[in-house]
């Protein structure tokens, strides 16, 4: 008996190697690590907005609109928690990727506020921290279209027959992916370029 369990037991191992079970494993997990990275990166924009926010302010005091846009955005941002485990549900992508083209845009203003202030623009802290955005950005750039691809190369395979069998009897389903129709708003980052000349100060 012991030997037609383990001859069995044999069996349902191979059988379950065979079905993709093994590949949708390590593809989920490929995705859970991508979608890390995407919030990390966000993270670390995220946490450079108060120093951004209060070295313009220093030079740009009657700008209140701007830091009031900027920093309502970051706290909004900072609600939404989307887990790995929420990555199938595409209303709950739909809004973190609005609320991060929320904090693209404030962002976006709030750098273009420093082109009516010359000494802001040559503030050394405020060009460190302009080129910690600009990195920032080309790393949440990178890492969101590594997710892209580790997503779509997941779902086409989840989908695929047989391995949708298996898909289905243990669960596994499509991951939400940032849609078509928010991406031009979700990967135009912030505008740094300060190569143009700046007004002159009244």
């Amino acid at each position: 008996m012991r030997a037609i369990g383990l001859f069995t037991l044999f069996f349902v191992l191979l059988g379950l190697g065979g079905c993709g079970y093994n590949q949708i494993q390590a593809k989920d997990e490929a995705v859970k690590a991508g979608w890390s990275e995407v919030l990390n990166q966000y993270q670390r924009r995220a946490d450079l907005v108060p120093n951004l926010v209060n070295t313009v302010k220093g030079y740009a005091q009657h700008e209140e609109a701007v830091f009031t846009q900027v920093t309502e955005a970051r706290a909004k941002v900072g609600q939404i928690h989307l887990t790995v485990d929420d990555l199938a549900d595409e209303n709950k992508m739909k809004v973190f990727q609005q609320a991060q083209g929320e904090l693209s845009s404030a962002l976006s203003r709030l750098m273009a506020v420093s082109e009516n202030y010359p000494q802001l623009k040559a503030d050394g802290l405020f060009q460190n921290l302009q080129a910690q955005l600009e990195g920032t950005e080309n790393r949440v750039t990178v890492a969101r279209n590594r997710y892209i691809q580790v997503v779509q190369d997941y779902n086409t395979y989840i989908r695929s027959f047989p391995t949708n069998l298996t898909a289905m009897v243990f669960g596994y389903k499509p991951k939400a992916n940032f849609a078509v129709d928010n991406e031009k708003q979700i990967s135009t980052a912030p505008t740094v370029d300060f190569s143009k000349p700046a007004p002159a100060q009244p």
